[in-house]
């Protein structure tokens, strides 16, 4: 027989949610063992005969072993099984009157009892059913050489043992239902969320497609064409067209990776290189061409990539910002490091005439705090705020530790 236990043992109903019952079984054990312990001396010795010695000894490996029994009742079985038929086979040395239970006293059935609960709530069935085998054969065993006879109440030990195997087994067997049926509920409602997850990931996706991809797209084909619909066109202009074409195609390429994502849980990122440090020099020349002047000091500093992305869209978002609400303004646009970290600047001074309407209605706000999000989850800092002259100001901070990053 093998004890269905893996791994370091635990106390029975060690997993119960309160304290109480989890200290039942060891102030059961306790319990059983003090009381058990100098019955069997008296009995034995008083009522069965036996020695002082050979008593003592008998109720130690009979009672003590239920204290072990909590945590390893198969082991602790072996001992007290073992220890229960030596004393039934003892018993024999001496002439004790008939109308005292054998092979096995009151006592000892008391504390096989329990015991046997104890490994109805830890083994499997098969483990449960060897355990009764046993404890039958060694009845019917001794039966055969008892001193007055044998008869009904010399099956006591079999049955109640039985009894108790069969009740704690029913007892575990429910628990590990409830408890798989608990972890059934866990994950079906688990698997709710993420359906519900995925179909708003897929709404999200329909919308973005339908409104703003469908934008993009326009933008894109009417600024490849303006050359070919409109005679007459000056160089410059037919560059001013040609770059927001590109600005167009590359944005509308972003979002259909954006789209794929959202549409695939299974995407584990993009195959395309991102947008890093070498990029930042092409946002700053178009936002120059959109009419903001910008003065740029690039960084040639190999970072990690996350830190490269997380730079270019910080400086991407505030030049939007420029152009949406400071249309105009002279910035200055700043990427350094220092070993440790890598600093991204971005200030503007007031436009030179206020805007006389916003370039976009309903905006969300939401680029700032799309902003701090990217800085935190780097463990970096973000300061942005307006200037005294009415300007506004954008400093990052990322570290360049590759922990933060992998």
């Amino acid at each position: 027989m093998t004890s269905a236990e893996e791994g370091p043992p635990r106390a029975l109903l060690a997993g119960a949610s309160r304290r109480w019952v989890r200290l039942l079984p060891w102030g059961v054990a306790f319990v059983l063992c003090v009381a058990l312990l100098p019955t069997t001396i008296v009995v034995l010795t008083a009522d069965y005969g036996l020695t002082g010695g050979v008593a003592g000894g008998l109720a130690v490996a009979q009672a003590a072993p239920l204290l072990l029994a909590v945590v390893r009742p198969l082991q602790a079985w072996y001992v007290v099984f073992v220890a229960d038929v030596a004393g039934a086979l003892a018993l024999l040395t001496v002439d004790f009157q008939e109308r005292l239970l054998w092979p096995f006293p009151p006592m000892e059935i008391v504390g096989y009892v329990g015991l046997c609960l104890a490994l109805g709530l830890r083994e499997r069935r098969r483990t449960l059913l060897l355990v009764w085998l046993a404890t039958a054969a060694a009845n019917v065993a001794l039966g055969f050489v008892a001193p007055h006879g044998f008869g009904a109440m010399g099956l006591l030990f079999t049955i109640l043992g039985g009894v108790a195997l069969l009740l704690g087994g029913a007892l575990r067997e429910r628990s590990e239902a409830q408890r798989r049926l608990v972890e059934q509920e866990t994950i079906s409602e688990a698997e709710r969320g993420r359906r519900t997850l995925l179909e708003e990931r897929a709404r999200i996706a329909r919308e973005l497609h339908d409104v703003v991809a469908h934008h993009m797209s326009v933008i894109t084909v009417q600024a490849d064409t303006a050359a070919y619909r409109l005679d007459g066109l000056p160089p410059d202009v037919r560059e001013e067209f040609t770059s927001i074409a590109a600005t167009a195609r590359e944005s509308l390429g972003e979002m259909r990776r954006l789209l794929g994502v959202l549409r695939n849980e299974e995407a584990h990122g993009e195959l395309a290189p991102q947008p890093g440090l070498t990029r930042i020099g092409q946002l700053v020349e178009a936002v120059a061409k959109a009419g903001v002047p910008v003065e740029f000091a690039p960084c040639d500093a190999d970072v990690p990539e996350a830190v490269g992305l997380s730079a270019y869209r910080i400086v991407q978002e505030a030049l939007a910002n420029v152009v949406r609400h400071a249309p105009g303004a002279p910035t200055q646009v700043s990427v350094s490091e220092d070993g440790e970290r890598l600093t991204v600047l971005v200030v503007n001074g007031p436009p030179p005439e206020p805007p006389a309407a916003p370039l976009e209605e309903g905006g969300t706000g939401h680029g700032l705090i799309g902003m701090r999000e990217r800085v935190r989850l780097a463990d970096g800092t973000l300061d942005a705020g307006p200037l005294p002259d009415g300007g506004f100001r954008v400093a990052a901070q990322i570290p360049l530790t590759e922990r933060h990053f992998t």
